[in-house]
């Protein structure tokens, strides 16, 4: 899909896909500042990242006997309930973390695909769309481990792998640089009809 030397490869013989812990084993979820963040679908922005500004979280006791659902740098979550598609690459810092009942762990089996190169990959607008395809039908959509395993992915050399994140990367930060300061002029816009509106 994005290259021409590539290889189609079913996603479970790249990751182990795992559901989140059960909603039960979440019941002590709260906004104690000294317990374990918990990933929901709200917290994963669409720019692939954690949002951690409203993460709820496990006391340490709790999450201790959930330590098989714990996240290592490399992972993918992804939503598997709700808001299907969105997903967010972990990164080390976020080692440890747990995710909800709502999404998947997608962890690379070896270093055949780059987590930065799946979370392109995954994250495509046709490949997006064909997700959605898979998706059970119901009151809220959602997917199963079967259904996305069978996902076909574009697989090429890791080389061009390496290649195609590089690029990417370029851009997409050049594009946050604009994305910051649009936010800026944002604050900078309603704090000046602020100011003028109270001086009515």
């Amino acid at each position: 899909m994005f290259v021409t030397d590539e290889k189609q490869v079913p996603l479970k013989e790249l990751v182990e896909i795992t559901a989140g812990p059960s909603g039960s084993l979440l019941d002590r979820l709260g906004s104690d500042p000294d317990g374990v963040p918990v990933i929901s679908p709200s917290d994963i922005t669409e720019h692939h990242r954690v949002d951690t500004r409203k993460l709820r979280r496990l006391p340490e006791t709790d999450a201790a006997k959930l330590s098989r659902f714990a996240l290592r740098g490399g992972d993918l979550v992804v939503v598997r309930q709700g808001s299907l598609g969105r997903l967010a690459l972990i990164r080390s810092q976020r080692e440890a973390w747990l995710y909800n009942s709502s999404c998947f762990r997608l962890r690379p089996r070896n270093n055949r695909v780059l987590p930065e190169y799946l979370t392109l990959y995954l994250s495509f607008p046709p490949v997006q769309e064909e997700l959605l395809n898979r998706a059970v039908p119901g009151t809220v959509q959602s997917l199963n481990s079967s259904v996305l395993g069978e996902l076909s992915i574009t697989v090429p050399p890791v080389e061009r792998q390496q290649e195609i994140v590089a690029v990417v990367g370029d851009i997409e930060d050049v594009v946050q640089v604009h994305r910051d300061t649009a936010d800026r002029l944002e604050d900078l816009r309603l704090s000046i009809l602020g100011d003028f509106f109270e001086a009515v």
